[in-house]
C-alpha cells in the first residue's frame, strides 16, 4: 500500500503552485486593490463579490459564506477532492515529483483516483479523434459536412466516432494500462457479463471542465440498427462527471464570457459549434438536462454578475411549444442572474447550427443581436393564448401576465415597465393594467400571511460581533501577524493571549503561540494552512483565512516599525484595562482596614501608570 505524501513534497507543491492561477480556472477575478484579488464566490449565491484570493500568501476566503483556505482546501471544495487528490493534481500541473513515506498507515481514499478518471477521458478523446477519420465513421464525417462543418472544426472541437466494435476502447484503455475499475467508474466502460464499450458507433463530443480537462462525453446517434434508440446519450454521473453542473463549451467560452459580460446558452453540441465558428463566441449548453441553478452559479463566476458590471444571459429557444415552455421555466429562475436575461429565436424558428447552415454566420451573429428581453418574450407568449377581441379575454390576459410581473426579481419595475408592456400587448388602459396587478399582488400577500406561521426567534450569541469596532485593533494586529511574519519577527514576543478581549480573536492568537509563534511562520509558506488546519471550532478556522486575505489599510511597505506600532497599542488598551481594574479594587478596599493590600495595590496602579506612559512615548515616537 502507498504511503502518505512527504511533507516537503507537500511544502514544495504548496510554494510552486499559484492559487490565482488555479481558481481563475473556475471565477472570474479582478484586481481589488493592496495584492488582492476578488470575484463573485463559486461555493454560495451573492450578488456582488465577497470572494478574495491574495496570491503572496496562497489562500482565498469568501466574506460571505466564511469559506477559505488554501490552494488544496479550494480543489477540495469545488471539485469534491481529497486531499491527497489535490496534491496530485497541483504536483502534476506544476511538475513535482511526488515522493511516498514508506510504511505509513495513511489510508487511501477508495476507489479511483480522480487523476487516473481524467487520464483515461483525455486518452478516449484522442481515440474517438482518430477514428473520425477510419471508413467505419464515413457516417459521422457525413453528418458533421450536412451541418457545414469541416475537419477544422472537428479538431477545433475534438469531435471523434465511437467504433461499433463493442470493446474498441477498452482494449485501447487497456493497452494504456488503465484498470477495469478506473475505466467503469469512469463512466467510459460499462459492465454486464463482460466489458464493453459505454458508447457504440456514435458521433462523439468531449465534454470538458473548465479548466480544459474532458470529463464525459456527449454522443449522438448515427445508425438506425443502434440498439439504443436515444438520439442523444451523455457519460453518466461519476466522481468527475455531474450534469446538472458542467457546461459544454464552458472551456472555450470563459474567456470572452469574462470580457463581455455576455453568456449565450444554446440547446445542443452542434449549436455551440455553429455560434463558436459564426463569431458568437461565448456560447455554452447544458448537457442533457434542463438549465438550472448550478449551471447558473458557474456562468455567474464566469460573468462577474453584479450590477456594477450590467452583464447579459441570452438564452436561444425554438418558436416551438416546447421552446415557449422552455422560456417560462428559465423565467422562473430569473432571480438566479443579476444580469439581464434576454431570448434570441430566429423568425421561423431554426435553431443556430440550422440557421449557419441555411443563412451563413452573419446570420447567427444577427440572431443574438436582436435579442429581446426575457419577460417581453414569456408576457407575449402569455398574452397570445387568449382572445384579445373579446373584453373579457383581454381581462384574462392582464391577470395571467400580472402573475408573471408579480414573480419578477426586480419589484421596481412592477408600476412600470412591465405595467405599459402588458397595456401594450393587450390594449388594456395602462392605469387599469396597474390596477389589476395591485390587486393580484393584494391577493397574494393575503394568501402568505394566511399560510404564515410564528417562528420561534433565533437564539442570540453571547460571542460580540467581530468587527465591533471595540477590537479593531486586534483584528489589524492578527492580520500583520499572519500575513507578513517575516516583518513582524520577535516583536510581538511580549503580547500574550490576555491582549484579545475578543474569544475568537484569542483562540487565533493561541493557535498562533501554539504552533511556535510567528518565528515559525517566516520561511515556511503553508504556515497560515497549518494554522487553519488546527482550528477546531469552524469560526476559528473561518477568521484565520478572513484575516490572512484581508486588505491592510495602508499603502506603504509593511515594517518592523509598523508592526511595533500595532503591538504598543495593543499592549497599551491591556494596561489601561489593568489600570481601571486597579482603580476600581481600590475604591472597594478601606485603607484603614487593609492597609497592606491597599498599599500594594497603590504601587501596582503607580507601576502600571508607569508602563502605559512608556508606551505611549513609543507610539507616538512611531508616528501615532
Amino acid at each position: 500500500m502507498a504511503g502518505r505524501i512527504r511533507d516537503e513534497d507537500i511544502a514544495a507543491v504548496r510554494e510552486k503552485a499559484r492559487i490565482d492561477e488555479v481558481v481563475s480556472g473556475y471565477v472570474t477575478l479582478r484586481n481589488a486593490g493592496g495584492g488582492s484579488l476578488k470575484g463573485l464566490c463559486p461555493f454560495h449565491d451573492e450578488k456582488s463579490p465577497s470572494f478574495h484570493v491574495t496570491p503572496s500568501r496562497g489562500f482565498f476566503h469568501c466574506f460571505g459564506c466564511q469559506e477559505g483556505g488554501d490552494i488544496f482546501t479550494f480543489l477540495m471544495k469545488i471539485d469534491g477532492l481529497t486531499f491527497g487528490e489535490a496534491v496530485e493534481r497541483m504536483a502534476d500541473k506544476y511538475g513535482i515529483q511526488l515522493r511516498r513515506e514508506e510504511g505509513s498507515d495513511e489510508q487511501r481514499p477508495k476507489g479511483p483516483q480522480r487523476r487516473r478518471m481524467v487520464e483515461a477521458h483525455a486518452v478516449a478523446q484522442e481515440f474517438y479523434a482518430e477514428q473520425l477519420g477510419s471508413p467505419d465513421a464515413l457516417a459521422a464525417r457525413t453528418f458533421l459536412a450536412e451541418r457545414g462543418f469541416d475537419q477544422n472544426a472537428a479538431l477545433t472541437f475534438g469531435v471523434g466516432f465511437s467504433p461499433r466494435d463493442g470493446e474498441a476502447l477498452w482494449r485501447h484503455l487497456s493497452g494504456r494500462k488503465f484498470s477495469r475499475e478506473e475505466v467503469v467508474a469512469a463512466g467510459l466502460v460499462a459492465m454486464g457479463r463482460s466489458l464493453y464499450d459505454r458508447f457504440r458507433g456514435r458521433l462523439m463530443w468531449p465534454i470538458r471542465e473548465t479548466n480544459g480537462d474532458t470529463i464525459g462525453f456527449g454522443a449522438r446517434r448515427l445508425f438506425d440498427d443502434d440498439r439504443i434508440e436515444a438520439k442523444y446519450l451523455n457519460t453518466p454521473e461519476s466522481p468527475i462527471y455531474k450534469k446538472s453542473q458542467v457546461l459544454y463549451g464552458i472551456d472555450q467560452a470563459r474567456k470572452q464570457i469574462a470580457l463581455t459580460s455576455q453568456a449565450v446558452v444554446v440547446e445542443g453540441y452542434t449549436d455551440v459549434m455553429a455560434c463558436h465558428l459564426a463569431g458568437v463566441t461565448t456560447a455554452v449548453a447544458t448537457c442533457g438536462t434542463a438549465f438550472g441553478d448550478d449551471h447558473a452559479r458557474v456562468l455567474r463566476r464566469f460573468l462577474d454578475d453584479h450590477r456594477q458590471f450590467g452583464g447579459e444571459v441570452i438564452f436561444t429557444f425554438d418558436g416551438d411549444e416546447a421552446g415557449q415552455k422552455a422560456a417560462l421555466k428559465t423565467f422562473a429562475g430569473d432571480q438566479r442572474f443579476v444580469s439581464q436575461t434576454y431570448v434570441a429565436v430566429a423568425p421561423d424558428g431554426l435553431d443556430p447550427c440550422e440557421l449557419r447552415m441555411q443563412q451563413g454566420d452573419a446570420a447567427v451573429r444577427e440572431l443574438v443581436a436582436t435579442r429581446q428581453p426575457l419577460y417581453r418574450f414569456v408576457l407575449g407568449n402569455v398574452v397570445r393564448q387568449f382572445d384579445l377581441d373579446r373584453a373579457d379575454g383581454r381581462m384574462s390576459a392582464v391577470r395571467e401576465a400580472a402573475k408573471l410581473v408579480l414573480s419578477s426579481r426586480d419589484q421596481s419595475v412592477v408600476n412600470s415597465s412591465y405595467a405599459r408592456e402588458i397595456a401594450a400587448l393587450t390594449g388594456v388602459d395602462p392605469t387599469e393594467v396597474q390596477a389589476e396587478v395591485r390587486r393580484v399582488a393584494n391577493r397574494g400577500r393575503r394568501g402568505e400571511q394566511a399560510e404564515a406561521r410564528p417562528v420561534a426567534a433565533p437564539a442570540r450569541s453571547n460571542v460580540p460581533d467581530l468587527r465591533d469596532p471595540r477590537f479593531v485593533l486586534e483584528r489589524e494586529t492578527l492580520k500583520v501577524v499572519l500575513q507578513h511574519p517575516l516583518a513582524v519577527g520577535r516583536t510581538t514576543a511580549d503580547i500574550g493571549s490576555n491582549d484579545f478581549t475578543h474569544p475568537t480573536y484569542r483562540a487565533v492568537w493561541d493557535l498562533i503561540a501554539a504552533a511556535g509563534g510567528t518565528v515559525a511562520g517566516q520561511n515556511d509558506p503553508g504556515w497560515v494552512a497549518k494554522l487553519r488546519d488546527a482550528a477546531t471550532e469552524p469560526a476559528v478556522s473561518s477568521l484565520v483565512s478572513a484575516l490572512a486575505v484581508e486588505p491592510i489599510p495602508i499603502s506603504k511597505e509593511i515594517d518592523a516599525g509598523y508592526v511595533a506600532l500595532h503591538v504598543n497599542r495593543l499592549q497599551e488598551l491591556t494596561v489601561l484595562r489593568r489600570i481601571d481594574d486597579v482603580k476600581a479594587r481600590l475604591q472597594r478596599t478601606n485603607p484603614l482596614d487593609n492597609a497592606v493590600d491597599y498599599n500594594k495595590m497603590f504601587g501596582e496602579l503607580a507601576a502600571l501608570e508607569q508602563h502605559r506612559r512608556m508606551l505611549r512615548e513609543k507610539i507616538v515616537g512611531g508616528g501615532a
